[in-house]
């Protein structure tokens, strides 16, 4: 595996695979890999003749008083993960390369950027939106993988990709959990031992709502139902919402549908989703 950081040779070594006629995968991450990553780059490695993985924590969507600072960076275990995976090349760039002095430039995705995180955390996703294109641009790949745990942020990019048609094909890979059913995160690792065995709440909440909403239940009672579930284990709740699962706006029960949840537990703030078919389809 190459470990690339100067934008030039990222160029070169892509163009030369563009000569070969080889098909180019990109895995964008902010490191601190688990195996959430690693379905990515599985999956990136059956799309595509070379994968390359990105890690950058970028600020632009980072909110004032979030972790920024204390988000886990874990470049050596990264770079050995990642090389064992059979990934290509390893994109790292720094601060400077992103957003060269006087950058002034933002991409916003209206719809399905505006509720949910983006109600709760504002700027967010115009932050994952102009890196995003930013990676797009700087590694023209022919296909890009994210993970269906942060939902709507695969909505976002997807929106944004057909907008401003970029000849990209954009793979959502399922949530990897624990087996408990905790969704895997690089912010697992703040949760305190006790605050670990509560989070399990938030996925089997979501998992009993859904399955009440897809019997042909209140959807209003099914989503009470799971905040006070993790209001009870310890959550502080963002939102617990049912959506339709394209647009992210209000859902039809004749359409597939998403329920997702964002709720913080001591310090560490968690998001989860689960799917939820059409009303009798489940």
């Amino acid at each position: 595996m190459q470990t690339i950081r100067e934008l030039s040779m990222l160029r070169d070594t892509v163009r030369g695979w563009r000569a070969a006629g080889e098909r180019i995968a990109l895995v964008p991450t902010m490191g601190a890999l688990h195996d959430g990553h690693m379905a990515l780059v599985e999956t990136a490695r059956r799309q595509a003749a070379r994968v390359v993985a990105s890690i950058f924590v970028n600020p632009m969507q980072f909110g004032a008083g979030e972790d920024l600072a204390r988000y886990p960076r874990r470049e050596a275990a990264d770079t050995r993960m990642l090389t064992a995976a059979g990934v290509d090349a390893l994109w790292l760039p720094d601060v400077e390369t992103m957003y060269p002095a006087g950058f002034a430039t933002t991409i916003t995705v209206s719809g399905v950027s505006e509720g949910l995180d983006g109600a709760a955390r504002p700027g967010h996703f115009d932050g994952v939106a102009t890196v995003v294109a930013k990676l797009f641009h700087q590694v023209g790949p022919d296909v890009a993988l994210f993970g269906e745990k942060d939902f709507q942020q695969l909505a976002v990019i997807r929106r944004m990709a057909i907008d401003l048609n970029m000849d990209i094909e954009i793979v959502g890979v399922g949530t990897q959990r624990d087996d408990d059913g905790l969704a895997l995160s690089s912010r697992n690792i703040y949760l305190a031992p006790e605050e670990r065995q509560a989070a399990v709440a938030l996925p089997r909440a979501l998992g009993v709502a859904a399955a009440a909403i897809e019997r042909g239940g209140e959807v209003a009672a099914a989503l009470v139902q799971a905040r006070t579930t993790l209001t009870n284990a310890g959550f502080a709740i963002d939102y617990v919402e049912l959506v339709d699962a394209e647009t992210l706006g209000a859902p039809s029960p004749a359409r597939p549908m998403r329920l997702l949840g964002a709720a913080t537990l001591g310090t560490t703030r968690l998001i989860d989703n689960i799917a939820v078919a059409p009303v009798g389809q489940g």
